[in-house]
Protein backbone atom coordinates (compact mmCIF):
# COMPACT_ATOMS: atom_id res chain seq x y z
CA UNK A 1 0.00 0.00 0.00
CA UNK A 2 1.04 3.15 -0.61
CA UNK A 3 1.38 5.95 2.00
CA UNK A 4 -0.17 8.97 1.64
CA UNK A 5 1.52 11.76 2.05
CA UNK A 6 -0.49 15.15 3.53
CA UNK A 7 0.88 18.21 2.16
CA UNK A 8 1.10 20.55 5.03
CA UNK A 9 0.14 24.07 3.71
CA UNK A 10 2.10 26.61 5.76
CA UNK A 11 -0.50 29.59 6.60
CA UNK A 12 2.13 31.60 8.94
CA UNK A 13 5.13 32.64 10.29
CA UNK A 14 6.46 30.47 13.56
CA UNK A 15 6.73 32.97 16.47
CA UNK A 16 10.39 31.96 16.62
CA UNK A 17 10.68 33.15 13.00
CA UNK A 18 8.77 36.38 14.14
CA UNK A 19 11.31 36.98 17.09
CA UNK A 20 13.73 36.82 15.45
CA UNK A 21 12.84 39.66 12.51
CA UNK A 22 12.05 41.50 15.64
CA UNK A 23 15.15 41.66 17.26
CA UNK A 24 17.20 42.64 13.74
CA UNK A 25 14.73 45.39 13.31
CA UNK A 26 15.90 46.72 17.12
CA UNK A 27 19.14 46.27 16.19
CA UNK A 28 18.81 48.24 12.98
CA UNK A 29 16.57 51.21 14.98
CA UNK A 30 19.36 51.14 16.99
CA UNK A 31 22.27 51.79 14.98
CA UNK A 32 20.30 54.37 12.65
CA UNK A 33 19.39 56.67 15.77
CA UNK A 34 22.78 56.68 17.49
CA UNK A 35 23.90 57.39 14.09
CA UNK A 36 20.97 60.19 13.27
CA UNK A 37 21.29 61.58 16.52
CA UNK A 38 25.53 62.41 16.56
CA UNK A 39 24.41 63.91 12.67
CA UNK A 40 22.00 66.00 14.32
CA UNK A 41 24.16 67.32 17.47
CA UNK A 42 27.14 68.22 14.29
CA UNK A 43 24.34 69.89 12.47
CA UNK A 44 23.31 72.05 15.45
CA UNK A 45 27.32 73.18 15.98
CA UNK A 46 27.75 73.89 12.20
CA UNK A 47 23.94 76.29 12.36
CA UNK A 48 25.53 77.84 15.57
CA UNK A 49 29.13 78.70 14.30
CA UNK A 50 27.60 79.88 10.98
CA UNK A 51 25.33 82.33 13.08
CA UNK A 52 28.07 83.31 14.99
CA UNK A 53 30.14 84.66 11.94
CA UNK A 54 26.84 86.53 10.55
CA UNK A 55 26.13 88.06 13.54
CA UNK A 56 29.92 89.30 14.03
CA UNK A 57 30.17 90.35 10.28
CA UNK A 58 26.86 92.61 11.18
CA UNK A 59 28.14 94.23 14.51
CA UNK A 60 31.37 94.75 12.54
CA UNK A 61 28.99 96.56 9.97
CA UNK A 62 27.07 98.34 12.61
CA UNK A 63 30.70 99.49 13.77
CA UNK A 64 32.03 101.12 10.32
CA UNK A 65 28.35 102.67 9.68
CA UNK A 66 28.68 104.49 13.20
CA UNK A 67 31.70 104.62 14.66
CA UNK A 68 30.65 102.63 17.85
CA UNK A 69 29.48 99.07 18.97
CA UNK A 70 25.91 98.34 20.08
CA UNK A 71 26.07 98.50 24.34
CA UNK A 72 25.52 95.09 26.00
CA UNK A 73 21.93 96.76 26.77
CA UNK A 74 21.30 97.03 23.36
CA UNK A 75 22.93 94.14 22.19
CA UNK A 76 22.51 92.18 19.21
CA UNK A 77 18.76 93.76 18.73
CA UNK A 78 20.57 97.16 17.72
CA UNK A 79 21.50 95.05 14.48
CA UNK A 80 17.67 95.38 13.77
CA UNK A 81 16.29 98.37 15.69
CA UNK A 82 19.34 100.83 15.79
CA UNK A 83 19.32 103.11 19.03
CA UNK A 84 17.18 106.60 18.20
CA UNK A 85 20.63 108.60 18.05
CA UNK A 86 22.13 106.40 15.53
CA UNK A 87 19.34 106.08 12.92
CA UNK A 88 21.10 108.49 10.61
CA UNK A 89 23.66 106.68 9.75
CA UNK A 90 22.61 102.93 9.86
CA UNK A 91 21.36 101.08 7.56
CA UNK A 92 17.93 101.32 6.85
CA UNK A 93 17.49 97.50 5.40
CA UNK A 94 19.44 96.87 9.10
CA UNK A 95 22.29 94.30 9.00
CA UNK A 96 20.58 91.23 9.29
CA UNK A 97 18.68 89.61 6.30
CA UNK A 98 15.80 88.51 9.49
CA UNK A 99 13.37 90.58 10.80
CA UNK A 100 14.85 89.27 14.20
CA UNK A 101 18.12 87.94 15.91
CA UNK A 102 18.89 84.87 14.92
CA UNK A 103 18.95 81.71 18.10
CA UNK A 104 21.73 78.98 18.28
CA UNK A 105 21.47 75.31 16.48
CA UNK A 106 19.27 74.67 20.05
CA UNK A 107 16.90 77.50 20.20
CA UNK A 108 19.22 79.69 22.66
CA UNK A 109 19.39 83.19 22.76
CA UNK A 110 22.81 84.10 21.78
CA UNK A 111 24.52 86.20 24.60
CA UNK A 112 26.92 89.62 23.23
CA UNK A 113 29.72 91.13 25.62
CA UNK A 114 32.06 94.20 25.04
CA UNK A 115 36.18 93.74 25.78
CA UNK A 116 35.90 90.06 26.77
CA UNK A 117 38.82 88.57 28.63
CA UNK A 118 40.40 87.98 25.32
CA UNK A 119 41.17 91.36 24.56
CA UNK A 120 38.77 91.58 21.48
CA UNK A 121 36.09 94.62 21.04
CA UNK A 122 33.63 92.27 21.33
CA UNK A 123 32.52 88.49 21.20
CA UNK A 124 29.14 86.77 20.70
CA UNK A 125 28.41 83.83 22.60
CA UNK A 126 25.96 80.26 22.39
CA UNK A 127 26.40 78.79 25.60
CA UNK A 128 26.22 75.38 23.55
CA UNK A 129 23.45 72.01 23.87
CA UNK A 130 22.58 73.05 27.30
CA UNK A 131 22.35 76.93 27.75
CA UNK A 132 24.75 77.25 30.41
CA UNK A 133 28.23 78.76 30.74
CA UNK A 134 31.15 76.22 30.44
CA UNK A 135 30.60 72.38 28.88
CA UNK A 136 31.62 69.73 27.23
CA UNK A 137 31.68 68.26 23.97
CA UNK A 138 28.51 69.65 23.30
CA UNK A 139 27.72 71.68 25.66
CA UNK A 140 30.55 74.31 25.18
CA UNK A 141 30.75 77.33 24.57
CA UNK A 142 30.45 78.55 21.42
CA UNK A 143 32.10 81.96 20.58
CA UNK A 144 32.34 84.34 17.40
CA UNK A 145 35.86 85.10 17.85
CA UNK A 146 36.60 81.23 17.63
CA UNK A 147 34.02 80.30 14.54
CA UNK A 148 36.21 79.00 11.93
Amino acid sequence: MKKRRKNKVRKGFTMVELMAVLIILGLLATVLVRSFMGQTDKARVITTKTNLRALHMAVMQFKMDTGQLPTEEEGLMALIEPPSELEELVDPDGYLETTEVPKDGWGNDFYFQLYPESGKQFVIISWGADGQEGGEGYDADLYSTDAE
